[in-house]
């Protein structure tokens, strides 16, 4: 197959300084260093200026939905028909949370993937159908979605931006998931044969090339909840986007679900 027509080849110029071939490797995996989009903290200066003030999570966390309500109008309040339709009608992060929490393969998924592949160079390689060669409908229906303006306004990309680096400012600060550069977490899937790039199941370690953006669950329990083959990796903390804790939000907390910058992952793999 012609490279040009095979998406798995595909990198694009991002924000982070770093090449996407690089990010997406194992080898980035096993010796991570701090990603950040360039010009985030520096056009919110006073965001990060309160959040130095703050003694704890708690403080942090009501900080930062003070901060982006503001800054976003996502907090903003009018009368019936008027300012409260448009704050309704306004992208927020939150509702891109909640949209991938109900289906990564919605609307708002498309949106996040896209974030991902603006700001770090990486291209999916699944929305509601293997994205393989290009042209096809699945790549049409992603383009599709990822422009659709319900989504896709009020800056989202900013406040995506914001919240990536609000992740790695908690982790930093407080080290919520321990000081280690890497967290263990793990992945239900039944699709593996599929993503295995390296190895094989039958070996029980493997690489599987995982989508731009890709959840996980702290637990080996939770994960069961999603496939058979369950998936150990070992994930960069500098690739976190979400984890519970980080928002003042149930927002994903049902099944402690972690949003990590996809690529080969190095797993550990067992059927339950």
């Amino acid at each position: 197959m012609n490279s040009e027509a095979d998406p798995a080849q595909w990198y694009t110029t991002n924000l982070v300084g770093i090449p996407a071939p690089v990010i997406v490797s194992a080898a980035f995996n096993a010796h991570p260093v701090p990603l950040h989009v360039a010009g985030a903290r520096e056009s919110h200066p006073g965001l990060f200026a309160l959040l130095t003030r703050c003694a704890d999570m708690a403080q942090a966390r009501g900080v930062f939905a003070h901060y982006l309500g503001l800054a976003f109008g996502l907090a903003s309040r009018g009368a019936e028909g008027s300012a409260a339709d448009v704050r309704r009608r306004r992208a927020s992060y939150l509702k891109l949370l909640q949209g991938w929490g109900l289906d990564a393969n919605s609307a708002a998924g498309a949106v996040l993937k896209g974030w991902v592949e603006s700001r770090f160079g990486i291209v999916p390689v699944f929305h509601r159908a293997p994205l393989a060669s290009f042209p096809s409908p699945a790549w049409a229906a992603y383009f599709e979605e990822k422009a659709g303006s319900r989504y896709h306004n009020n800056n989202i990309f900013q406040q995506l931006d914001l919240l990536f680096e609000f992740s790695q400012w908690m982790l930093a600060r407080f080290q919520p998931l321990g000081a280690g550069p890497c967290v263990t977490l793990w992945r239900g899937s039944t699709r593996c044969e599929e993503q295995i790039v390296a190895g094989s199941l039958r070996d029980r370690r493997c690489t599987v090339r995982l989508n731009n953006l890709v959840s996980f669950s702290q637990t080996r329990e939770q994960a069961g909840c999603f496939g058979d083959w369950l998936l150990q990796a070992e994930v960069p903390q500098t690739k976190l986007l979400l984890w519970p804790g980080l928002l003042d939000t149930a927002t994903l907390h049902g099944e402690a679900e972690v949003l990590a910058i996809g690529g080969d992952y190095v797993v550990r793999a067992s059927y339950d």
